[in-house]
């Protein structure tokens, strides 16, 4: 018997949303979908809806009826200010604020490393790491895993921030040896976050299982999260075609990569996801 009734999925049309479309489908009755473009049609088990996170009336009716909410919409990287302000900043407040009116009591959050994204390789960073953004995209995730614990101090909603690293089929840069997340582990990391009997306020890193990971995940045993996967499959693949980087560029020594030698959104040119 599935576990929630009406799961809602934010940014259901992305890269991440569309994993999470198929992999969360036994956990609920019902998912209702949501993105600002358009999505393939729904089954059975699936509503679609189009709205924009920054629109607060459409998030209050697309929360109706949902018991959690798997929020993955906002800006997919560093994108111009407005951009970032109306669908990460405002379109998280608007989940919660729609949230607690309606008596949702779990949201998982995608956040990200750019949260902590000027922290070095060899910091040794837990999930008890303060914010150190790398962008506005990482000041944006920043916002929303404080506005989540503030929501579970004073209203009681449980939410798991994830912190994802890289998020794709395979690693593909050197990089990707410490930060892959296998499309697998997501979904087994979203599962345990839904499923574990409490999660209160929880960071998490979105890793898999990987040799080199910049990241522990020792303080959150609760959640039950253990990765399948990892990156070191992929090692004499990777080292045989990607030279290794210069240990003083930023893009090297940080864990956010090469983000942080990236400018300001507003002068720079457009990044894509």
């Amino acid at each position: 018997m599935p576990r929630y009734n009406r799961i809602l999925i934010t940014g259901a049309a992305g890269n991440l949303g569309r994993v999470l479309r198929n992999g969360l489908a036994p956990l609920a009755t019902k998912l209702r979908l949501t993105d600002r473009g358009e999505m393939t049609p729904p089954e059975a088990h699936e509503e679609t809806v189009i709205c924009e996170l920054g629109n607060f009336e459409a998030i209050m009716k697309v929360v109706e009826g949902c018991d959690a909410i798997v929020h993955f919409g906002a800006a997919p990287l560093e994108r111009p200010w407005e951009e970032i302000l109306d669908s990460s900043i405002k379109g998280g407040y608007n989940i919660y604020e729609a949230a607690r009116q309606h008596g949702v009591k779990r949201i998982i959050y995608a956040s990200s490393v750019h949260a902590v994204g000027y922290e070095r390789r060899e910091s040794g960073a837990d999930t008890d790491t303060a914010h150190n953004p790398d962008t506005l995209y990482g000041v944006s995730k920043c916002f929303v895993e404080d506005l989540a614990k503030m929501y579970f101090n004073k209203f009681g909603i449980e939410s798991a921030c994830l912190r994802i690293n890289s998020c794709y089929p395979k690693p593909a840069d050197r990089r990707h040896m410490a930060t892959w997340l296998s499309f697998d582990d997501l979904v087994h990391l979203v599962e345990r976050c839904l499923l574990s009997e409490r999660i209160a306020h929880t960071v998490v890193y979105g890793i898999s299982n990987n040799q080199e990971a910049f990241f522990s995940n020792h303080k959150v045993a609760h959640l039950g999260y253990r990765p399948k996967d990892s990156a070191e499959k992929y090692r004499q693949e990777i080292e045989a075609v990607v030279e290794p980087g210069d240990p003083h560029d930023p893009a090297v020594e940080y864990v956010g990569g090469f983000l942080c030698a990236y400018g300001h959104p507003d002068e720079s040119e457009r990044l894509e996801p």
